[in-house]
């Protein structure tokens, strides 16, 4: 059995269940008590999320997953940038399960070989310990249970994510998840000046605005759901954004977060 093994359980996110069930707990109550509750209504198969500790990140990537459980998907394809390793292109996971605090993940390798063979997609083992993707597990596992295609690309060209992405969602039973971080270790005046222009960007679906100051680390991924909404006559819709800031109370040296869904 092809297992890929959680990297970086214990460093990104806790390793017991337990835990990560009382920070969704946490996270949820500040959502009902702060947030309109239309807007966890909504549903939608394609969000942004970031990707950095749950401390800091969890609650922006939270608001996502909660509206992604209403739809009721039956896969989910997870896209994130690597930071581990240089690669030209992406690297699809060919695993039969993703492991989890929860419990595994069943991975689609139907949909895995599939994608494969229309898009020429291959796998490169060593792209497979990225916290960019594996943070997103156990909330998927948490909100979802939906089998999961792990998708990680290196140096790429966004219009080549461009036709994965609309072929997934041509399906109305399969979401795509873009995972990224915005600017890193900046000030809190710069982070949000130049966060702006990726929030910007994607409230115009503009990929070209994304080349005037945009620093996110998935910015490729961003890129691409951004052409893609486009073609698809989707409407983005930011949910929340924050920085590090808010969690750490260090303001000189911030990392932002930013959760869209695309309507």
């Amino acid at each position: 059995m092809k297992v890929r093994e959680a990297a970086v359980a214990g460093q990104f996110y806790p390793a017991s269940a337990e835990t990560i069930e009382e920070m969704f707990s946490y996270y949820n109550e500040l959502l009902e008590k702060h947030i309109d509750k239309t807007l966890l209504e909504t549903k939608s198969r394609a969000v942004i999320v970031p990707h950095a500790g749950y401390i800091y990140s969890g609650f922006t990537a939270n608001i996502a997953y909660r509206i992604l459980a209403n739809s009721g998907l039956k896969r989910v394809v997870v896209i994130g940038p690597s930071h581990r390793v240089y690669f030209l292109g992406s690297s699809i996971g060919d695993f039969e399960y993703f492991e989890t605090p929860f419990g595994d993940l069943k991975c689609d390798s139907a949909f895995v070989n599939e994608l494969m063979q229309k898009f020429n997609l291959k796998f490169f083992p060593d792209a497979h310990h990225e916290h960019s993707t594996e943070v997103q597990m156990p909330f998927i596992k948490k909100y979802l249970n939906a089998e999961v295609v792990e998708v990680v690309y290196g140096d790429e060209n966004p219009a080549n994510l461009v036709p994965v992405i609309e072929f997934a969602l041509n399906d109305d039973l399969t979401g795509v998840i873009i995972s990224t971080d915005l600017s890193h270790f900046y000030d809190i005046e710069k982070a949000k000046e130049l966060d702006n222009i990726c929030i910007d960007a994607v409230v115009k679906l503009d990929p070209d605005e994304l080349h005037k100051g945009c620093e996110a680390c998935g910015k490729i991924g961003i890129e691409a759901m951004l052409m893609a909404a486009k073609n698809l006559n989707l409407k983005p819709l930011v949910l929340d954004y924050r920085t590090s800031a808010d969690a750490s109370g260090d303001r000189s040296q911030v990392v932002g977060y930013l959760s869209a869904a695309f309507l």
